[in-house]
């Protein structure tokens, strides 16, 4: 682990530690607030503490940005993507709704086929049919997660899919702390003149600190992979990113005592190995294609 990639591979477990106990503390914390105003809250503390780690760091650079469209478009998509997110794990389980989430970097691939006209190899698309298989093995009517609630992770996928495209063609041009920065500052300033018409101060001020886990756990999760990935390209970290899902499905059993049954845990498994041989593959071509001594060497 003393390695760049070492640090690099530590750093994107811990994050996937991080998102995995962020589902769980949002499944619960949905139960005592309303769910605008911890989605609110989320996203000021990043903004807030992203500005307080970084402005001694980048001064007046940590506003400097050559995109503000982009940054602007980037922050509303992932916000439809947390919200998304926040309502749905009110409803389903945290194990199963992680695995269908992770199936976004597959159709991320696909809407970059359509969208950037990038060349995808029939093993990419035989994957991507593996891993909808998966995802109809833990949605099947009759399944313990086959309700109307479906609608939230197959919004977000969508949604996070066009958000890695976007971040993929216009990566290398923003300071990655910049960017963060505007996530959190876009998402909250979206969110104040809608938290409104839900806001409850009594429920803020006896659950405090549930909107205070919630909001560390999504700003340090996020800081992590960008730590990551400026030690490790992202085929080397991106299969243990599909650690979250064991992560998810350990936390759902421990704090809410649901286990998937067996036709669920073959389409989390059939998910996650998609996922992971995607990943694989991209680690695959891209040592093919690069020099040597640039394929081990950290993106920074």
């Amino acid at each position: 682990m003393r390695t760049p990639q070492g640090v690099g591979v530590l750093l994107i477990v811990i994050a996937a530690l991080a998102f995995a106990a962020l589902d769980t503390a949002t499944k619960h914390a949905t139960t005592l607030a309303p769910v605008l105003m911890l989605l609110w809250f989320r996203y000021l503390f990043q903004a807030v503490v992203t500005f307080i780690l970084r402005f001694p760091v980048q001064r007046g650079k940590l506003f400097a940005t050559r995109n503000p469209r982009f940054q602007t478009l980037r922050g509303v998509l992932l916000l439809i993507t947390s919200a998304c997110s926040f309502f749905g794990l009110r409803y389903l389980p945290v194990g199963e709704f992680t695995a269908m989430v992770m199936l976004s970097p597959l159709v991320a691939m696909a809407l970059a086929a359509w969208v950037l006209k990038n060349n995808v190899s029939y093993r990419r698309w035989l994957l991507m049919a593996a891993g909808l298989c998966g995802v109809l093995l833990v949605i099947r009517p009759g399944g313990q997660v086959f309700s109307w609630a479906l609608l939230f992770p197959v919004l977000l996928i969508s949604a996070y899919g066009w958000f890695q495209v976007l971040t993929s063609r216009l990566s290398g041009e923003e300071n990655p702390y910049t960017t963060h920065f505007y996530t959190g500052l876009v998402g909250a300033l979206a969110m104040s003149p809608i938290v409104v018409f839900s806001w409850s101060t009594e429920a803020l001020l006896a659950h405090w600190v549930w909107f205070m886990l919630i909001g560390s756990l999504g700003t340090f999760g996020h800081l992590m992979l960008i730590r990551a990935y400026l030690r490790a390209s992202a085929p080397v970290l991106m299969p243990y990113l599909y650690t979250q899902i064991a992560f998810a499905t350990l936390s759902g059993w421990l704090v809410f005592d649901h286990v998937p049954d067996s036709l669920a845990w073959l389409g989390i498994a059939v998910i996650a190995a998609s996922g992971v041989g995607n990943a694989l593959l991209s680690a695959h071509e891209m040592a093919r294609h690069l020099p040597v001594e640039g394929a081990s060497r950290p993106q920074r």
